[in-house]
């Protein structure tokens, strides 16, 4: 054992070594889609490999700096990032990481081939993910809301694989007053009087607290127009591009970059709007209706990059098993760290199956091909699927830390990140009590809980009795029928533990479905 030294973990080509997501898309791809699919996911799983896992150590080593003066004094809020992180930008471009949604090439399984791009992509991307999910969702929105003027001007740089011309787009809500509660937003909207390139309706005065993407082209926001009524209902939703035609802010004062506890290559700052120039989008009002469209496309991107985290730090941990020696055997040899790992893979596999089911939801949705009750289904699990990813994230990376040892507690290894940039997916687009409540809500104003129960009584697992789907249906069903007569505090109390038993439900029956 002298001179005895550890040999860190490596990665090969993520898609060839990831089985399940293989084995999960040559079932339910269709031929056509998958002989262009997949060669693109084997080249994309290199490169997630090789030159992106190289730019994303680049982006973590340097993170954003803000230089809000320039060297005689004049205020210019520039926040600088590495070439790294612009060469993550150019390959989500380059890979279509949001145009093959909307190219639409395949109908509703285009969206399936996109999160299975954007799951291998975002692990190596330093989290470059995190403006492309805004970038996903502000195009859903202008496509959903925008005039024509305005989808023509900003939609093709939203979606296009040139990089050259390729915009991403920031998401604005926060404020002071906290996160989910929308409802206290103190930016006002005034009337526009100026001239501007995207035909500006009002000017924008208000602080947002956290700005992610604020390197990003445009950005939408929420803001109360003069005369609006108070309260969430009073809310518009608004469109903005950052900078002028000089490259100069557009009224936009940038406070400082926030130090987190992980996402540390993500620029994410705390600024001001002082009369900065915006456009009401889809009229006065329903902002908050309107942002849904934005939420549920980023709250599933949170959800499939949690599962590729999930899966990058089972890469690492099932690799370094096969090489670290412990008691004479390596890890991998020891039947207790197998049945860790195991368990680990399960819970990897419970996530890869729901993000995928919802998925393709939004794809049927998208080009009209889905169901009434399909819609309502869609709308209540993406909230569930966010915050049961979130969490398995959290556990998974936790639970590899410790595999790893001492070593997993130093950060020049890189493991820590792991459990670091693993927190955000379980808080960023609504914590898992804020998600639950939303569950509540739309078994309220959609109706939801008698189709979801359908939903279940149809499921293969019930049909075919199997055991661990039985066990937790009959547990939902005693909960519910505890709560018919409740006060709604007493479903409120009960939400998280309902969200999690339907998660469960779902993801038993998806694996006894597949077979993975």
């Amino acid at each position: 054992m002298k001179n005895f030294y550890q040999e860190g973990p490596g990665l090969t080509n993520t898609y060839r070594s990831d089985e399940t997501l293989q084995k999960f898309l040559k079932k339910n791809l269709p031929p056509e889609v998958q002989k262009e699919a997949l060669p693109h996911l084997d080249h994309l799983g290199e490169r997630a490999a090789t030159d992106m896992l190289l730019w994303a150590q680049d982006a973590e080593a340097h993170p954003p700096q803000h230089i809000p003066f320039d060297p005689w004094g004049r205020r210019i809020d520039e926040i600088k990032t590495c070439e790294g992180w612009k060469h993550l930008d150019r390959v989500a471009a380059e890979e279509g990481i949001v145009a093959t949604a909307y190219e639409r090439k395949f109908g509703a399984f285009s969206r399936v081939y996109q999160m299975a791009l954007l799951y291998l992509y975002s692990p190596s991307s330093a989290i470059y993910s995190c403006p492309l999910a805004m970038t996903d969702g502000a195009a859903r929105a202008l496509e959903l809301y925008a005039g024509q003027d305005l989808k023509e001007r900003a939609l093709p740089h939203l979606v296009t694989r040139d990089p050259r011309h390729f915009w991403t787009a920031g998401q604005w809500m926060t404020e002071r007053s906290g996160g989910s509660d929308v409802s206290g937003t103190a930016t006002d909207g005034h009337p526009f009087s100026g001239s501007s390139p995207f035909s500006a309706t009002h000017s924008l005065h208000g602080t947002k607290w956290f700005t992610s993407a604020t390197t990003s082209q445009v950005a939408l926001t929420l803001a109360r127009p003069d005369g609006a009524p108070a309260g969430s209902r009073g809310l518009s939703l608004f469109y903005l591009e950052l900078r002028n035609n000089q490259g100069q802010l557009n009224n936009i004062q940038i406070h400082r970059l926030k130090d987190k506890l992980g996402t540390k290559a993500l620029p994410t700052a705390e600024l001001s709007l002082l009369g900065t120039p915006a456009r009401i989008i889809g009229g006065e009002g329903d902002g908050i209706k309107k942002i849904v469209s934005v939420l549920n496309i980023t709250r599933i991107y949170n959800s499939i990059c949690a599962t590729g985290h999930m899966r990058r730090a089972l890469d690492l941990a099932t690799d370094y098993s096969r090489k670290r020696t412990a008691f004479g055997k390596t890890l991998i040899e020891h039947p207790l760290h197998q049945e860790t790992l195991r368990s680990l893979e399960e819970d990897f596999r419970r996530s890869l199956v729901f993000c995928f089911f919802v998925t393709k939801l939004l794809g049927q949705e998208e080009v009209g091909e889905i169901s009434a009750s399909e819609r309502i289904l869609l709308r209540t699990l993406t909230p569930i699927l966010k915050l049961y990813t979130g969490k398995k994230a959290v556990e998974i990376s936790s639970e590899v830390v410790e595999i790893f040892g001492g070593a997993g507690y130093v950060e020049d290894t890189g493991i820590p990140r792991l459990l670091r940039d693993g927190q955000v997916f379980s808080i960023w687009e609504g914590t898992t009590n804020v998600l639950s409540l939303d569950m509540l809500r739309a078994f309220e104003k959609e109706q939801a809980l008698p189709i979801l129960l359908e939903h279940f009584r149809n499921c293969a697992a019930m049909k075919d009795s199997v055991v661990g789907f039985v066990e937790k249906w009959t547990t939902l069903q005693n909960i519910i029928s505890q709560l018919a007569k409740a006060a709604p505090e007493e479903w409120e109390r009960h939400a998280r533990r309902l969200a999690f038993l339907v998660a469960d439900l779902i993801t038993e029956n998806l694996l006894y479905e597949s077979s993975l």
